[in-house]
């Protein structure tokens, strides 16, 4: 092409040559007025400066035609063919048509290694022309624009394409589709899950474009929905002939902590870790492993068959049906723990056999416990059956039993006022729970624990775990109830502190705590008083206050209720009413006294003489000395 635009040039130089030369060769003709020119209709301007060759209409169409081939128009932007037309060891000379060529870095090319002068490639126009006048282009981009072109029209048309899988990333593998990487997620390799992703690299394999994200110029491609298709087919037959209880042999595909997924040729069926064995297991690896071929049969699917569950422990007999049948209620049998919950524990006595022991069943004592008090998974222990079911296939089991109870001679070992030492369980709000021995609980009532204190909870007075000394007041066998009593290990202080604490004695007293009502405060001897908040007020109308230490008077005191009510305020009140009848009774004395004077001296008027006026002047002056100190 190059060689014709050449050829071109060179005859259009020789025209315009010979044009010059017939020009000046013309003989000088005389000069004319100038006339106006008058234009030919018929001159054909595009022969000015060409060689004068004749063409005819179709000869001259053609050379149009190939001089249009030649030069080719050239957009900006857009991918177009072109031919190696020259090639080192760092860049490709590409010819285009244009009127330059474009140079492309090899490196664009390395993919194909046997490229040679005269090879079409595509290439994409950048640009017509640079700063120095050079035709830019570049195979990279003309690769990705017909790449995503080829993806979107696989997309869209569900075509199968081939890839190659260049490396793994995080979650699957990296695949080279038409020029561009995409995304190979790892649960879109095969049906079944992989577990080694890296077998796939460096192969080519087979793909569907299932997603593609045109903003982030993102791909993700299938192999996996290639394989469904073709299990489609499969499926739908092997479906069709499902039944239930039908034994079937297929593969461990999946294996979970509730159960199994078995592979039944395309179909997935579940083992529930239930239907796995007879007996418990705490994993389903203990029975099955990965990729193992087992025999199944079909217990269940729903209508449209999507939902299959199989069975394992099916195919053998139940352990039930194989056990002794002389096994009755009141043997012993052996056995390993393998469940505990808070109300009991589940005892394997064969696979797949198992009986429940109760808390209740597994000690003779009566205060709360949980089963793990007592056992723990993988114990090996023996027990009495208790309740044998084979139809239901329930049974319980007891540890109490092999070992005596108790209670059965309890009358023998703790008579009534024995003492002993306990240890203290539980608290209640009317008393204390103690254990004499293992099965063997008491009651100490709160009226039961002290003879001076008044308590209000058992834990003012003790701690749980704590030993107590008791004393044994009451035994019931028939209901296994023992009642004791702490305080009766002493004689009744009340006895005592009848004959201390009568009415109107004064004791000192040491306010201990104060609440609307009135104050309790300690007395000698280590007993309480009640102290009513009226009889709180001190001689100089201020309240008492805890801690205090001042002197209280008994006004009232029971021995059978044990009460003592102290008063602060009668004190002193009852020492100023005393003052009081005490000057009242003077004062009637006096008065009396007096009118007795009067009355012997009225006795006496008529006998009086006057020579008796200097008596009754003086006994005047004696009665009104005496009416002055009454008014005193």
């Amino acid at each position: 092409m190059t060689d014709k635009k050449e050829e071109i040039n060179k005859e259009a130089e020789e025209v315009k040559a010979e044009a010059v030369v017939e020009t000046k060769e013309e003989p000088k003709k005389e000069a004319k007025a100038p006339t106006k020119p008058q234009p030919d209709p018929d001159f054909d301007w595009d022969s000015i400066g060409k060689k004068d060759v004749a063409y005819s209409a179709d000869e001259k169409a053609k050379l149009e035609d190939v001089y249009n081939k030649t030069l080719s128009a050239i957009v900006e932007h857009e991918v177009v063919d072109g031919f190696v037309v020259a090639k080192n060891n760092r860049e490709v000379v590409v010819n285009i048509g244009f009127k330059s060529d474009g140079v492309i870095a090899l490196n664009e090319l390395r993919y194909n290694p046997d490229l040679k002068v005269g090879d079409q490639i595509e290439v994409y126009v950048e640009s017509q022309e640079d700063p120095n006048g050079q035709l830019i282009l570049s195979h990279k981009k003309a690769r990705i624009l017909k790449s995503w072109e080829r993806i979107n029209e696989a997309h869209e048309k569900e075509e199968v394409i081939n890839g190659y899988v260049k490396c793994r990333t995080k979650g699957g593998l990296i695949v080279d589709v038409f020029g561009i990487e995409a995304f190979l997620p790892g649960s879109q390799i095969d049906v079944k899950p992989i577990r080694d992703y890296d077998i796939y690299v460096d192969k080519t394999m087979e793909f569907k474009v299932v997603k593609i994200n045109h903003e982030y110029k993102n791909v993700v491609v299938s192999h996996k929905a290639l394989i469904e298709d073709e299990l489609e087919h499969q499926k739908a037959e092997i479906i069709s002939k499902l039944e239930k209880g039908q034994v079937l042999e297929g593969t461990v595909k999946n294996i979970t902590s509730y159960g199994v997924f078995i592979d039944l040729g395309g179909v997935d069926g579940l083992i529930h870790i239930t239907d796995l064995s007879w007996g418990r297991i705490n994993h389903p690896e203990e029975i099955v492993e990965l990729d193992q071929k087992i025999k199944i049969v079909i217990l269940d699917f729903d209508d449209n068959k999507k939902r299959i569950a199989l069975g394992l422990k099916q195919l053998t007999p139940h352990p039930w049906d194989a056990l002794d049948e002389k096994l009755a209620v009141g043997d012993k049998v052996k056995g390993k723990v393998v469940v505990i919950a808070d109300y009991g524990a589940f005892i394997e006595i064969a696979p797949g056999v198992e009986g429940l022991i109760h808390v209740s069943e597994m000690s003779w004592s009566q205060h709360l416990r949980t089963a793990q008090d007592f056992l723990k998974v993988g114990d090996e222990i023996e027990a009495q059956i208790l309740t044998l079911d084979r139809e239901e296939r329930k049974m319980s089991l007891g540890m109490k039993q092999l070992i005596p109870d108790p209670w059965s001679n309890i009358q023998d070992r703790y008579p009534k006022d024995s003492k002993h030492t306990a240890t203290v369980r539980n608290f209640t709000n009317f008393g204390i729970f103690v254990e004499l021995e293992e099965g063997v609980d008491g009651l100490i009532h709160i009226s039961d624990l002290s003879w001076s204190k008044k308590i209000k909870h058992p834990a003012e007075f003790t701690k749980i775990g704590e030993s107590i000394e008791v004393v044994v007041l009451e035994v019931d066998e028939e209901n296994r109830r023992l009642s004791l009593g702490h305080k009766q290990l002493e004689e009744n202080p009340w006895d005592v502190f009848e004959t201390v604490f009568t009415l109107n004695s004064v004791h000192k007293g040491t306010i201990l705590t104060i609440n609307d009502k009135g104050a309790v405060v300690s007395l000698p001897y280590g007993v309480e008083g009640f102290v009513p908040t009226r009889h709180l007020a001190k001689e100089d109308n201020t309240q008492a206050k805890v801690d205090e230490q001042m002197d209280f008077k008994v006004i009232e005191f029971s021995k059978e209720s044990k009460k003592i009510i102290l008063s602060h305020t009668k004190i002193y009140q009852d020492e100023i009413q005393a003052e009081k009848s005490k000057e009242t009774a003077a004062r009637k004395s006096e008065k009396r006294s007096t009118n007795k004077a009067v009355k012997n001296i009225n006795d006496n008027v008529e006998k009086t003489t006057l020579g008796d006026l200097d008596a009754l002047a003086n006994l005047k002056s004696e009665m009104l000395d005496a009416e002055k100190k009454a008014k005193k």
